[in-house]
């Protein structure tokens, strides 16, 4: 693990190691798996960033469960664009199941209040959301967060499925960014 790494025209720091990030997917995968035995949950996988937490959280969840994905947008760069496209639609049978949506990062919150709208209209018996990092300080949305693996300040960070324009999603660490 290097201290610091450039990705294209930016320096980056070492902000949370590998085993850090998988104790907390550990505790989350407990949680999930004590409260929803039985219920055999859906589990919506948000793409690309999510991929890697999914991964590592599936292998610790041992409920009986199904698991689909869906791709939605809102980054350009290292801001947030506030416009979230639909890049890729669900094609499961949302009606009656329990969805626990999985996110790498929750930090304004409206790519899942989107998300969420959507899933409404196909009357799922419950909706859940588990995400590896949550910014509380960037936080504007009207809903509740489920599972947390780790409250985050509002900083820019790569690694672990997270991006900065397409690079350093194949990280096992999180980096944030050196202002």
């Amino acid at each position: 693990m290097e201290s610091t790494i450039k990705v294209k025209d930016k320096e980056f720091e070492v902000f949370i190691p590998y085993e850090k990030i998988d104790a907390a997917i550990s505790v989350v995968a407990e949680n999930i798996n004590k409260d929803l035995n039985g219920k055999d949950p859906l589990f919506l996988i948000i793409l690309n960033g999510a991929f890697m937490f999914a991964a590592d959280l599936l292998k610790k969840v041992k409920i009986e469960c199904s698991l689909s994905f869906v791709k939605l947008a809102s980054y350009e760069g290292t801001k947030s664009s506030n416009v979230v496209r639909e890049l890729i639609g669900l094609n499961e049978k949302i009606e009656g199941r329990n969805v626990i949506v999985i996110e790498d990062i929750i930090d304004t919150g409206k790519t899942l209040e989107v998300l969420l709208e959507m899933l409404q209209k196909y009357n799922a018996a419950s909706v859940q959301i588990a995400t590896l990092l949550f910014k509380p300080d960037a936080f504007k949305g009207n809903y509740g967060i489920d599972y947390i693996g780790m409250e985050i300040p509002n900083d820019f960070i790569i690694g672990y499925g997270l991006d900065y324009d397409g690079y350093a999603r194949n990280l096992p660490d999180i980096y944030k960014i050196v202002e």
